[in-house]
């Protein structure tokens, strides 16, 4: 019976690698994470070993058990005892090692999977910049999922009739020379037909696959914007796309089918026809006394183990290509090198003492990995003393993001440098640099668990009246001592079950229970209501105090109070100085945007 792994019951049409010494040697290279467990890997295979070997004496002690009721006189009872007794001891050996290629699959995969997932969110923001987060996703999943089948039970599989075809030709030939030419004459020709249909077959599922897919996204891109279907009614038009969609999948399944269903026909029609014409050969022995009745069932015995073997082989052989094409794609996120290293161990106090806060860019120069010709930064210079307030304005894809995700160290300048404190910031240990940095972004992102558990994120292991004098500071305990579970209240995928306000209350806490040297807040109060921005606009003054604070805002009414306002367009300073000093630039960008926007909302006071 064909082995078919979750991926493809899942219907995961993973890539297939060609089987050469460089993909094999990558294989071996993951067999690593055997090591610890080898002393029970071994002793699985050993037993493994010992079941197939008692499995292939099956097939000669019931030859033998025939043989004797044959013989008058002669006592079937012994034999049909060791037969009984060699199933038993056989069954012990399947439990045995059937349990520990389990067992030690599964602790295997466990610690891969702690490294590949420990590797990727150690991986630098370049690397992420470069790759879909559903391919990463894949994998943890569909990749890993594959190799955990293979050592788990496409290894023992192919060990199993590996032994059994070898095994099992030898002993059909000690049976019968004439029968075994006889079989093998076939075989050329039924191999040939199934590696034809095999390929055929893999194009067309490999069709289905795809149209499929075509069909999940359509529902991925259907329930993530949701709302605008409902918004512009177009319920009916989503369904006609999935349907056709279907349809699709449906015509490269049928065609699949089809080619299936030959195939089947044929392999029953050539496979039987083939025992027919053994039996009919050796009937015909039989009748000349060449063999015995015993000879003749140990080798349809024999036949069947080896006719069993090959027919797994070409399923075994396109699963060893899937698994050796994840192994590439998991060795190759293995390879990569890290920014940081991610450890189970509790993370070292840090030795860095803390910062002042004094930021300096000097010519700063950055473009993105992908778009290495296009600067998103050019020549950038400022100077931040300890505690300042430095707000950062311009258009829509000016750079400020950039500029401060640079500070956060996402990535690096490609020309010039940035200094913390008077010392370049790729001087100091990334973990402990990033640890006196806060960032309260414009789009919150928090995670599925309770309150608590988001607030602590900023200082894990912080107690819990850490945690809510946070949210006192941050104006945010009202609302979350009104929920009827407190701190401990789910927030729901991405916070979902909480207001933009709310989201922001939260980050903000996170962001004061961190007790950070620097602070980079990011749109921070953008597109709330007047109420909420009032009460975040409260707990970002507590919270800048005695922090070096850089804010990017589009509303210039709340960087009034800044130090100073730097002005950034396509990727340059281009004004930098007080909101008075700035407004008072004839023609100048600053005084520009403030008209704009005070002219769009002319009920907020001029400036």
């Amino acid at each position: 019976m064909a082995r078919h792994s979750r991926n493809d019951q899942a219907g995961i049409d993973l890539p297939k690698a060609r089987l050469d010494r460089e993909s094999l040697s990558q294989v071996l290279e993951l067999l690593r994470y055997l090591r610890p467990y080898r002393v029970r890997f071994v002793l699985a295979l050993l037993s493994l070993f010992s079941s197939n070997l008692l499995s292939l004496a099956f097939p000669y002690l019931a030859g033998s058990l025939i043989d004797a009721a044959n013989r008058p006189g002669a006592s079937v009872n012994g034999t049909a005892l060791l037969l009984v007794g060699i199933l038993a001891v056989q069954a012990g050996f399947l439990f045995f090692h059937s349990l520990s290629f389990a067992t030690v699959g599964q602790r295997a995969i466990v610690d891969l999977r702690r490294d590949v997932y420990a590797r990727l969110i150690s991986l630098p923001m370049a690397f992420f910049g470069n790759r879909r987060v559903g391919e990463l996703a894949s994998r943890l999943s569909a990749d890993l999922v594959q190799i955990e089948d293979t050592l788990i039970a496409l290894l023992p599989q192919f060990l199993r009739q590996m032994t059994l075809l070898a095994g099992g030709i030898v002993l059909i030939g000690i049976t019968s020379l004439k029968l075994t030419g006889i079989m093998l004459a076939s075989l050329p020709v039924l191999t040939l037909v199934a590696v034809l249909f095999g390929r055929r077959t893999r194009r067309l599922a490999r069709e289905a696959q795809d149209r499929l897919a075509e069909t999940a996204t359509i529902v991925e891109e259907t329930l993530q914007g949701i709302v605008n279907v409902k918004a512009f009614a177009n319920e009916s038009h989503e369904l006609r796309r999935y349907h056709s969609g279907l349809l699709g999948f449906l015509e490269a399944t049928l065609r699949s089918a089809r080619l299936r269903a030959s195939f089947v026909s044929f392999i029953v029609f050539a496979l039987f026809g083939s025992i027919v014409l053994v039996l009919w050969s050796g009937a015909r022995l039989l009748q000349a006394g060449e063999i015995s009745f015993g000879e003749l069932t140990r080798f349809i015995l024999y036949t069947t183990f080896v006719a069993g073997a090959m027919g797994q082989f070409a399923d075994l052989y396109s699963q060893i290509q899937k698994a050796v094409g994840s192994t590439q794609r998991v060795r190759e996120l293995l390879r990569e090198t890290p920014e940081v290293e991610a450890t189970l161990a509790t993370q070292p106090a840090s030795t860095l003492a803390r910062l002042r806060g004094e930021v300096a860019f000097e010519d700063v120069h950055f473009a993105y990995p992908a778009r290495p010709g296009v600067e998103v930064l050019q020549g950038i210079q400022l100077h931040a003393q300890p505690g300042q307030k430095i707000a950062i304005v311009g258009p829509s894809g000016a750079g400020k993001s950039t500029l401060l995700s640079l500070l956060l160290r996402l990535h690096d300048p490609t020309r010039g440098r940035i200094l913390i404190d008077g010392r370049d910031a790729r001087d100091y240990p990334l973990t402990d640099l990033r640890n006196q940095l806060s960032l309260v972004p414009q789009e919150v992102l928090l995670f599925g668990g309770s309150i608590a558990d988001n607030i602590a994120y900023g200082r894990p292991g912080a107690s819990q009246a850490e945690i809510e004098e946070a949210a006192r500071l941050a104006n945010a305990h009202g609302f979350i001592h009104a929920f009827p579970e407190g701190y401990q209240t789910t927030v729901g995928d991405r916070g979902i079950q909480l207001s933009g306000g709310q989201r922001q209350r939260i980050a903000i806490a996170r962001a004061i229970l961190r007790n950070p040297a620097i602070l980079i807040l990011d749109e921070a109060t953008s597109s709330l209501d007047s109420e909420s921005e009032r009460l975040i606009q409260e707990a970002l003054e507590t919270l800048m105090q005695g922090r070096t604070s850089f804010l990017i805002a589009h509303r210039l009414a709340t960087v009034r109070n800044a130090d100073r306002i730097l002005v950034v367009d396509q990727g340059r300073i281009v004004e930098s100085g007080t909101h008075a000093e700035l407004n008072a630039i004839e023609g100048g960008l600053y005084r520009h945007l403030a008209a704009l926007q005070f002219h769009a909302h002319p009920t907020v006071p001029a400036p």
